[in-house]
C-alpha cells in the first residue's frame, strides 16, 4: 500500500539538520519532497563530513527519498521557478535565516493570499518575533541557552548532547504540527502558518527539570551518567572492565536487587540506603559497594543476575555495534537504499505500521532532479539551457 502521504507535495528550502529531518519523515510517509538546493554546493551539511562511503553522514541521514532541485534564489528567473513549483505544493518548510523567506516571496502572508490551502512551516532558532528573533542559533548554542547544558554532565563541568538535540526536537515538532495542519485543511480547506522554534521545542523537552526547580528550588544536579535525583541508577563497572547500566525505581526492586544481585539482603533496610532519598544523598558509599560485589564479574554475568531479578539493565554500546544490534536484527529494521556513491544501509523509521511500508528512496545528488521538475513545469529545453548556462539551476 502506499504511504499517507503519497498525494501530498513538499517543497523544501532548507540546510543543516532541523528542516531536513522533518521533511525526511513527510517523505517517509510517502509524501514528494523537493530539496531546494544552491546550485553546485548545495546544503552546506553535504559538507560536514566524509564519514558514509564519502558523503556526510549527517546529510545522508536526513536526506533520503527527496528530489533536489538547485537553484540559485538570488537570480530572479530562479525565483520564478520556485514561485511556480510552490504554487503546485501543499506544504512549504523552510529553516533560512530570519526573514530571508519574505524577501524572496515566499512568507506566508504573501503565499496565503495568492496559495490558501498551502500550509507554511517556518523553522527558526528563537521564533519570528520577540528579542531573540534574529540572533543566531546552532544546536549547541540552543541546547545552553535552553538551561539543557545546566542539568548535563558530570558535576565538575556541562556537556552538550553528542547529537544535534535542539535541531532533532524542532524538526520534531514541524514534523507533527504538518501532520495537525494538514487534518486540519481536510475539515476547514484552509492552510495555516506553524512556526517552530528550537529553544521551545527544546523548552517543551525541559519540562521535567523546569517543575523540578518550580519557584527558584534547585535544579537537579548534574551527575553524569547516572539519574540526578533516583539511585542506583547509571552505570556500574564490572571486573572484565566493561560498564552496565541498571537502573532502580522502587522500594520493591531495591529489595530484590539486593537479595537477588547483591546478594546481600541485610542492605535493604541498612538505613542509610533504606529510602531513594537516602541512596541518593550516599550514592559514593553505595556504589562502592555495589562494585566490589561486581568486582569478581564479568558484565555479562552481572548481566545474567540482573536479568534473573528482573531489573532493568544495558550494555554501554558503541555507536558502530548499533548496525548489528541484535534486537534491530531480528526485527529487520534496516533497508538498503541508493546514493550517489551507491548502495547504503539504512535504517526503517520508528513505528511498524501494517497498513503501508515506509518509503526508503536514495539521497540525491545536487540538483539531480531540476532538469525533471522543470519539464514537468512545462518549460522549454531553450529556457533550461539558458538557465544552466546562466547558474540560475
Amino acid at each position: 500500500m502506499p504511504g499517507p502521504l503519497n498525494a501530498i507535495t513538499v517543497v523544501s528550502l532548507e540546510h543543516a539538520i532541523a528542516a531536513p529531518f522533518c521533511t525526511r519523515q513527510l517523505a517517509d510517509l510517502g509524501a514528494r519532497v523537493i530539496k531546494v538546493e544552491r546550485p553546485g554546493v548545495g546544503d552546506f551539511a553535504r559538507q560536514y563530513d566524509h564519514r558514509t562511503q564519502g558523503l556526510a553522514s549527517h546529510f545522508v541521514w536526513v536526506n533520503r527519498s527527496k528530489e533536489s532541485l538547485s537553484l540559485d534564489l538570488k537570480q530572479i528567473e530562479a525565483q520564478v521557478v520556485l514561485a511556480e513549483v510552490v504554487a503546485k505544493a501543499d506544504v512549504l518548510v523552510q529553516n533560512l535565516a530570519p526573514g530571508a523567506a519574505g524577501r524572496i516571496g515566499m512568507g506566508y502572508e504573501e503565499l496565503s493570499r495568492k496559495h490558501p490551502r498551502l500550509i507554511v512551516c517556518d523553522i527558526s532558532g528563537y521564533g519570528g518575533d520577540g528579542p531573540y528573533r534574529q540572533k543566531k542559533a546552532y544546536d549547541l548554542m540552543v541546547q545552553s541557552e535552553s538551561g539543557f547544558l545546566s542539568i548535563t554532565g558530570g558535576p565538575d563541568s556541562p556537556s552538550r548532547a553528542g547529537i544535534s538535540l535542539a535541531d532533532i526536537a524542532a524538526g520534531m515538532y514541524a514534523y507533527s504540527g504538518i501532520l495537525a495542519a494538514l487534518l486540519q485543511r481536510e475539515q476547514t480547506g484552509c492552510g495555516s502558518r506553524i512556526d517552530v522554534s528550537m529553544l521551545e521545542a527544546m523548552g517543551e523537552w525541559m519540562g521535567f527539570p523546569m517543575y523540578y526547580a518550580y519557584g527558584r528550588q534547585a535544579a537537579p544536579p548534574r551527575s553524569g551518567a547516572s539519574h540526578a535525583t533516583i539511585y542506583p541508577y547509571g552505570p556500574f563497572r564490572a571486573g572484565d572492565g566493561n560498564t552496565v547500566m541498571l537502573g532502580l525505581q522502587n522500594e520493591r526492586e531495591w529489595k530484590v536487587f539486593c537479595e537477588r544481585v547483591l546478594r546481600m539482603p541485610d542492605l535493604a533496610v541498612d538505613p542509610r540506603f533504606n529510602a531513594n532519598a537516602g541512596r541518593s544523598e550516599n550514592r559514593a558509599a553505595l556504589k562502592a559497594l555495589i562494585e566490589e560485589v561486581f568486582g569478581p564479574l564479568r558484565a555479562q554475568q552481572v548481566i545474567e543476575r540482573l536479568e534473573d531479578a528482573q531489573i532493568a539493565n544495558a550494555r554501554l554500546n558503541e555507536v558502530s555495534e548499533l548496525w548489528t544490534h541484535p534486537q534491530f536484527e531480528a526485527r529487520g529494521r534496516f533497508r538498503k537504499i541508493g546514493s550517489p556513491v551507491g548502495e547504503l544501509a539504512a535504517m526503517l523509521p520508528p513505528g511498524v505500521n501494517s497498513s503501508f511500508e515506509y518509503r526508503m528512496g536514495p539521497v540525491p545528488e545536487v540538483g539531480e532532479h531540476s532538469e525533471a521538475i522543470l519539464r514537468e513545469l512545462g518549460c522549454s529545453e531553450a529556457r533550461i539551457a539558458a538557465m544552466r548556462a546562466s547558474g540560475a539551476i
